[in-house]
C-alpha cells in the first residue's frame, strides 16, 4: 500500500513538473535562392527570371515553396519549428508565399521579421517564429563592414524575442547570419568572415546582461573548427562549459568531429550551418537547451539516392540543370525547454 501511495504521488509531482515546463524547437536552413519570378530592377536578378538559361518560371516557384513546406513541416517531430532562421530569401513576398503554403499544413501561426539588405542580388536572411509562443520585442539589421567593399554583404539580422507565457520578463536574442561566401578561396576571402564574426562579437558584447539567453545560428561559410568561429567569437565546444573564460558554444561542433555536414562540396561534407549558444542557455535551470537535441535534419525524400552525389541533399538545381529538388543545404535545429514560474 505504501509503495502504491508513494507512487501516485511521485506520479503527481511529475504531472506538475511537466505542466511547469514547455519546450520551442528552433532551426535554420539555407533554403538555396528563394527566388520569386519578377525581374525587380534594384537587384541582380536576372538569373531567377524566366527569360534567363534558368527558366524559372512559376511552375518552379511553385515547387520550390511546396517542397520548403515540406521540409519546413516535417521539422520537430512533424510540428514544424517554433523559430526558424531561414537564409537566402529574395524579399517579403516570398516569405508570405512560404508562410501561407506552411499554415495549410501547419496550424501555428507564423509571423516575419525581414529587412532588406545591401546584397547586390538581392539574398536576405529572415526570422519566422511561432506568433503564439513568441512576441518581438525589437529587430535590428547589422551592417557587416568589408575592406574591398562596405555594402556587398548581408546584414547580420537581430531578433529580440518575448515568451508570451512567461511571468518573469526572460528574452531570447537570435541573430541569423549569412556570412560573406568563399568565392575567390576560402584562404582570400577568410578575411570578410573574420570582419563578420568580429561585428557580431562586437553587437554580443554590447549587452546590458551578462546573463543574456544568446541563439546564432545561420550560413556562416566557415566550419567550427575555422578561425572566424573557434578563434574570433572563441565558440568551443559544448564540453568545456566548466571553461570560465568562454561564454559561447557550438552546438555543431560535436557533429563536425564526427566527420558530419549540412553542405557536400567536392567529395566532402562541410559544416556550415551552425547554432551557437551563450552559457547561460546551457547552465540556467528556467530556460536552456535540452541536451542532446541538436540535429542535421536530413529526411529520406530529400537526400540524394545515389551515384556521385550519394547522401547530399537534393539542390534544385545541379549546375544549370534542373532538379526540383529542396535546397543545396540540409537544416539544422534543437529543442528548448522554459518553465513558467
Amino acid at each position: 500500500m505504501a509503495k502504491k501511495i508513494l507512487f501516485l504521488v511521485l506520479l503527481f509531482l511529475n504531472c506538475i513538473a511537466a505542466q511547469n515546463e514547455k519546450t520551442f524547437y528552433v532551426a535554420s536552413w539555407n533554403v538555396e535562392n528563394l527566388f520569386d519570378t519578377l525581374d525587380d530592377k534594384e537587384k541582380d536578378d536576372n538569373e531567377f527570371l524566366p527569360s534567363s538559361e534558368k527558366e524559372w518560371n512559376s511552375e518552379k516557384y511553385g515547387i520550390k515553396i511546396k517542397n520548403l513546406t515540406q521540409v519546413i513541416c516535417d521539422m520537430n517531430e512533424k510540428k514544424g519549428p517554433d523559430i526558424l532562421g531561414l537564409v537566402e530569401i529574395e524579399n517579403y513576398m516570398v516569405l508570405e508565399d512560404l508562410v501561407k503554403s506552411i499554415k495549410i499544413i501547419n496550424s501555428k501561426e507564423y509571423k516575419i521579421v525581414h529587412v532588406e539588405s545591401l546584397d547586390p542580388r538581392g539574398i536576405d536572411n529572415a526570422l519566422l517564429y511561432n506568433s503564439s509562443v513568441f512576441d518581438v520585442e525589437k529587430v535590428t539589421p547589422i551592417k557587416i563592414d568589408l575592406e574591398s567593399d562596405h555594402s556587398n554583404t548581408r546584414f547580420i539580422l537581430k531578433v529580440e524575442l518575448k515568451i508570451k507565457e512567461k511571468k518573469k520578463k526572460s528574452n531570447l536574442i537570435v541573430y541569423v547570419n549569412h556570412w560573406p561566401s568563399r568565392r575567390g578561396g576560402e584562404d582570400t576571402s577568410e578575411k570578410n568572415r573574420i570582419a563578420a564574426a568580429n561585428t557580431l562579437l562586437t553587437n554580443i558584447s554590447k549587452l546590458k546582461s551578462a546573463k543574456a539567453n544568446i541563439i546564432i545560428i545561420g550560413d556562416f561559410n566557415d566550419e567550427p573548427i575555422n578561425k572566424s568561429i573557434i578563434d574570433v567569437l572563441n565558440a568551443k565546444d559544448i564540453n568545456e562549459l566548466q571553461n570560465k573564460n568562454i561564454t559561447l558554444f557550438n552546438l555543431a561542433k560535436a557533429k563536425k568531429d564526427l566527420g558530419e555536414g549540412t553542405f557536400y562540396y567536392r567529395g566532402a561534407w562541410n559544416m556550415l550551418d551552425q547554432m551557437i549558444l551563450s552559457k547561460n542557455l546551457l547552465s540556467d535551470k528556467k530556460i536552456g537547451y535540452v541536451a542532446n537535441s541538436f540535429e542535421i535534419f536530413r529526411p529520406e525524400y530529400m537526400v540524394t539516392p545515389d551515384g556521385k552525389y550519394k547522401g547530399a541533399t537534393i539542390p534544385t538545381y545541379g549546375g544549370k540543370k534542373y532538379l526540383g529538388g529542396y535546397s543545396d543545404h540540409f537544416p539544422i535545429g534543437a529543442k528548448f525547454y522554459y518553465k513558467l514560474k
